[in-house]
């Protein structure tokens, strides 16, 4: 174990660790770590706990204090979820009157090879951990591929869940098959009165694979569709239409697509990419902390099986919400980017790594980008801003000093490169260590160390 007690001034530990800003118009965003280290996460959402709930494509659930950045793993699942490749534990939504109803559904997907599927389930919150486990909808047809799957529930608490075409893609036109659809459901997973068919859980169809889901101005409901080659698609989603694939690919423009769209009354896109870029999900930001955002759909962007085109794309949104203008692309420096969220309070974006290349690898991060000069508090958890791990200087060269808070004392740490090497392991049993690089090569690393309380990530570069 190379650390050894430091003997420098705690004032030394407070700067922002190597903090990097965006400028969009006249706005300043600063970029912090809140998290580093997790494995693929594919669903981020604020819950109304104000903390940050994370899907991990392996099978975990974790819970953040943006704030601090502490977490912990609410509900390992590694067991029963298949995560090889596409499938894994995907989608993820809390029930809108969690306070009373602490509910979490997720979807997941199970089996292996040519027998993976996908079920819709629900878990009970009890303030530590999720249990009490209820299917509400099983044996879904899944595959390596195409499994969607994004999950909103509505104002009116119907699910809303997308499921991809399983890599076949004449399922998405035959109505006798869940796939290539968006579903609409009961909280309790049973088929609405009221939905197209009282007999059938899809909403709309003609999908190949949509994993971005969100509501916009005037309560529309947008998706955006993963396409083949060419036609990643940004949707206006609505009721019983037909969504083309894969007859019919982007817009209706060859011959043999305008006659099916006019036969089938397809519903085109707003945008849509050639070749195409991954799109993944989406989100409505209307905050006055970023006001060049305001009315707008932020799209994470997965960059394509060659990469290259990976960020967060700005589409600017008519004030009906009937029309769409691509903006500029932002955060193109993080590779793989599955999902964003916003902090509700002061307009700050959160954004889910996946790694470099396809199908996404780990380890990851969640990236926040704050306005500073927009100044609210939201914490919920005072406690939570008492455990820290602070470094200083960052970037490092031949040195580096960290701080814990008293809390992490006997605790067990981690040093870990962004290879995925273990660097250093042991205990804390000084607030002030100073960290020898001597054996270090350049590079990105972090450092992870967890108490009772929970886990807390920091990221340092060697030079």
């Amino acid at each position: 174990m190379r650390f050894v007690l430091s003997i420098l001034g705690v004032s030394l530990f407070f700067g922002i660790s190597f903090a990097q800003e965006v400028t969009i118009g006249n706005t300043t965003l600063t970029q912090r770590d809140v998290v580093t280290g997790i494995q693929v996460p594919w669903e981020i959402i604020w819950g109304p706990d104000d903390h940050i709930w994370i899907t991990e494509r392996r099978g975990q659930i974790l819970r953040v204090e943006p704030e601090s950045g502490n977490f912990t793993v609410v509900l390992d699942w590694r067991n029963e979820v298949e995560s090889g490749g596409e499938p894994g534990m995907l989608g993820m939504a809390l029930h809108p009157d969690f306070e009373n109803t602490p509910l979490v559904y997720v979807v997941y997907c199970y089996g292996s090879g040519f027998s993976v599927q996908e079920r819709l389930v629900s878990f009970e919150w009890d303030g530590m951990n999720l249990s009490n486990q209820q299917i509400l909808l099983d044996e879904i047809p899944g595959g390596g591929i195409h499994n969607g799957s994004r999950i909103l529930i509505t104002d009116d608490q119907k699910i809303l869940m997308t499921i991809g075409d399983r890599g076949n893609a004449d399922l998405s036109q035959n109505m006798n098959s869940i796939n290539g659809k968006l579903l609409r459901l009961n909280l309790d997973g049973s088929i609405p009165d009221d939905n197209p068919d009282p007999n059938s859980y899809i909403y709309s169809f003609g999908h190949r694979n949509a994993q971005g889901l969100c509501f916009g101005p005037n309560g529309l409901l947008y998706s955006s569709e993963h396409g083949a080659q060419s036609s990643d698609e940004f949707n206006i989603i609505e009721e019983n239409r037909n969504y083309g694939w894969p007859n019919v690919q982007g817009a209706c423009n060859t011959a043999s697509e305008i006659n099916f769209c006019n036969a089938f009354d397809v519903k085109e896109p707003l945008l849509e990419w050639s070749p195409c870029i991954a799109v993944n999900d989406i989100i409505y930001y209307d905050h006055p902390a970023i006001p060049e955002f305001e009315n707008s759909i932020l799209m994470a962007v997965l960059g394509g099986l060659s990469g290259g085109a990976q960020g967060i794309i700005h589409i600017q949104m008519s004030e009906d919400g009937l029309e769409a203008t691509e903006g500029e692309k932002y955060f193109t420096n993080f590779g793989r980017l599955r999902d964003i969220c916003i902090n509700p309070y002061n307009g700050a974006l959160y954004m889910a790594t996946n790694g470099p290349g396809y199908p996404g690898s780990g380890p990851n991060r969640i990236v926040e980008y704050r306005n500073l000069d927009y100044v609210v508090s939201n914490t919920n958890d005072p406690a939570a801003l008492n455990r820290f791990i602070q470094i200083s200087p960052n970037p490092m060269t031949i040195s580096g000093q960290f701080q814990f808070s008293n809390n992490f004392l006997g605790a067990y740490y981690q040093i870990i490169g962004f290879n995925g090497q273990l660097m250093e392991e042991g205990r804390v049993f000084s607030t002030e260590l100073t960290l020898d690089l001597k054996n270090y090569t350049a590079g990105t690393y972090y450092i992870s160390a967890t108490n009772s309380l929970g886990t807390v990530t920091k990221t340092f570069v060697v030079q």
